[in-house]
């Protein structure tokens, strides 16, 4: 009776230690990461309207073809948890969690669209086709519906504001909404010439929460890994002035200047804002 009750005793344990381990979490690494779900947006300084005496708006494209932008293009299919940009921001409009807004009307965030909305400018939109009924040999009409080709989304652009803060001394800068830029093939075109064709606009500070709990792949270091939110805070992409807030209905440098002189136009826009701060300096 005794060798039966250790026995048992012995069971018990070796099924309580199994169960354990079988709800013991798994690392997958060397180490424990800090649940990024968790993370919030980094707070951001308030500004008040009096403290600020120049600002301008700019739009400018993130290419992601670029060697330093191609984090925000990649993993096209999700690894480990990470998704890239486009994707992040699908799965944001589908679930509600942010508001998409037409990009061909304007830039100010004033008509929302649908998730089928944006399925249709990315020519995802239901077709109908005649296909074969083995059962029957006769054709019928069957609904084929499209899918989102991602890929195609080649740049972002940006619209942001720049200020000087008095009450500061210093020169800062806004993120106010995202674009992706689709190129594509026209279908029946022989010409081979890629269209181009923004999608949808975001509103930044609506999809800070989402961005803020996703991880962007760091391709230098798998320690030290920021959010999507982390790398348009913090500045870490290419990119390049296409237009400016001006009297000419804010237009694009490409209705004036092409080629060498847009690049150049461009580059000169960017030197006045950075060099504005300097010069108010005396010494």
């Amino acid at each position: 009776m005794r060798k039966l009750v250790i026995y048992i005793g012995i069971v018990s344990m070796m099924m309580c230690f199994a169960q354990k381990r079988t709800n013991a979490q798994i690392v997958n690494g060397a180490y424990k990461q800090n649940d990024i779900y968790a993370k919030k947006p980094m707070p951001l300084v308030s500004v008040r309207e009096a403290d600020v005496f120049w600002s301008k708006t700019i739009w400018r494209i993130i290419d992601l073809r670029e060697k330093m932008n191609l984090p925000l293009y990649y993993p096209t299919q999700e690894i480990a948890d990470r998704t890239n940009l486009i994707n992040l921001l699908l799965q944001g409009i589908e679930n509600g969690q942010i508001t998409p807004y037409d990009a061909q009307a304007d830039d100010d965030f004033k008509i929302p669209m649908s998730y089928a909305q944006v399925k249709t400018r990315f020519g995802a939109q239901a077709t109908t086709q005649k296909k074969l009924n083995f059962d029957t040999g006769e054709e019928e009409d069957v609904v084929v519906s499209g899918d989102i080709r991602a890929n195609e989304i080649k740049q972002y652009m940006v619209k942001e504001q720049w200020y000087f803060d008095k009450q500061t001394s210093t020169l800062n800068v806004r993120v106010l909404g995202i674009c992706p830029v689709r190129e594509y093939i026209r279908e029946g075109d022989t010409s081979g010439l890629a269209q181009r064709q923004k999608v949808f606009w975001v509103y930044y500070p609506e999809a800070r929460p989402l961005l803020a709990t996703n991880l962007v792949l760091n391709p230098y270091n798998d320690a030290r890994q920021n959010s999507f939110d982390d790398l348009f805070i913090k500045r870490m992409f290419s990119s390049y002035i296409v237009k400016e807030s001006n009297v000419y209905n804010n237009r694009d440098i490409s209705n004036y200047l092409q080629g060498k002189q847009a690049m150049l136009e461009s580059k000169k826009i960017e030197d006045e804002i950075f060099n504005f701060e300097q010069d108010l300096w005396e010494y």
